[in-house]
C-alpha cells in the first residue's frame, strides 16, 4: 500500500520524489544530484512564489541535472537525483538545520515556508527527503554486499554572484574528513591553466550544513567529494556537456589512486 502521506502530497500525474538512473552501471563512481529539480508539488501552489523566483538558483542547482546525467552516461555510473525543489525541503541539509526548509533564500521570502508546524515539516521529510536518502542507502548497501568499490560524487552548481560579491571560480571541490577525492580532482582540473578551481570554495562540507557527503560518504568511510560548477557555465546544454566531459576525464585520471587502499585517507 502506498504511503498515505505521499498520496496526499503528490497527485497521480506528478513524478516521484526522486529519480534513479543507470543503477546497474559498472563504474566505481556513484553520482548524486541533491538539487536537480525546481519542481514544486501542486498542493503547495508554487510556495506562494512567482514563476521567475523558481527559475533562480534559490530553487535548484541550475544545470547540475544535465551534467549529472551526462556524467552518468560517460562513466557508466549509477545516479540518484532528487525530484523536487530545495525550497520544498533541501535534500542536502540535516533535518535539524535551519536551511532544511528555509523561510528566506538570498533575500526572497518563501511564503509557504513560514511558521510551519513540526507535523508539516515531518510530512515533507517523509515524502521528499527520506525516500531519496533511503534509495541512496539501499544502493550503497547493495554495492557493499557485492564487494564493489564505491567513490561517492555529489554534483552541484553555484551562482556566480552572491551577497553582492562575485565568485571567480569556474569549479570548486568541497570535502571534509575524506581527503582522497577532493584534492586529487583539484590537482587534475588545475592542469588546465585556464580554469580557476576552488579548494573548498565557494563552499566546504561540514556536518551542520551538509547531509549527503557526511552521512553516505564519510560515515561509511567511502572516498567522497562534492563538485560545484558555476551556473553561468551551465546555462546551455553545450556547457553541461563540456563540464561533464571535463569531470569524466578528471575522474578517470584519479580513480586508480583513489581506489588504492590507504590508512591515511580519512582525517580525524
Amino acid at each position: 500500500m502506498a504511503d498515505p502521506s505521499t498520496d496526499y502530497w503528490l497527485a497521480p500525474s506528478e513524478p516521484p520524489s526522486f529519480t534513479p538512473h543507470n543503477l546497474t552501471g559498472t563504474s566505481p563512481c556513484v553520482l548524486l544530484c541533491d538539487h536537480a529539480s525546481n519542481r514544486v508539488p501542486q498542493r503547495l501552489k508554487a510556495l506562494g512564489l512567482p514563476a521567475s523566483e523558481l527559475e533562480r538558483h534559490i530553487a535548484w542547482d541550475i544545470g547540475a541535472r544535465g551534467v549529472a546525467l551526462q556524467l552518468s552516461q560517460l562513466l557508466d555510473a549509477p545516479l540518484l537525483m532528487s525530484g523536487y525543489s530545495r525550497l520544498v525541503i533541501d535534500c542536502n541539509r540535516p533535518l535539524s538545520s535551519p536551511g532544511s526548509i528555509t523561510g528566506t533564500s538570498d533575500g526572497t521570502l518563501i511564503p509557504a515556508n513560514q511558521e510551519l508546524t513540526a507535523q508539516e515539516r515531518a510530512e515533507r521529510a517523509a515524502v521528499f527527503f527520506h525516500p531519496y536518502h533511503d534509495a541512496i542507502r539501499a544502493l550503497l548497501d547493495q554495492r557493499q554486499a557485492e564487494g564493489r568499490p564505491t567513490v561517492l560524487v555529489s554534483v552541484h552548481s553555484f551562482t556566480g554572484q552572491f551577497g553582492g560579491k562575485s565568485r571567480p571560480w569556474h569549479v570548486g571541490l568541497a570535502y571534509h574528513r575524506d581527503r582522497s577525492v577532493g584534492p586529487a580532482l583539484i590537482e587534475a582540473l588545475r592542469r588546465d591553466p585556464m580554469l580557476c578551481v576552488g579548494d573548498n570554495e565557494p563552499y566546504a562540507v561540514d556536518d551542520a550544513s551538509d547531509y549527503a557527503i557526511p552521512v553516505h560518504g564519510e560515515r561509511r568511510e567511502l572516498p567522497c567529494a562534492l563538485v560545484e560548477i558555476r551556473q553561468d557555465l551551465l546555462a546551455h546544454e553545450s556547457g553541461q556537456h563540456l563540464w561533464a566531459g571535463r569531470l569524466a576525464e578528471a575522474l578517470r585520471t584519479v580513480l586508480p589512486n583513489i581506489l588504492t587502499p590507504s590508512s591515511s585517507r580519512i582525517a580525524s
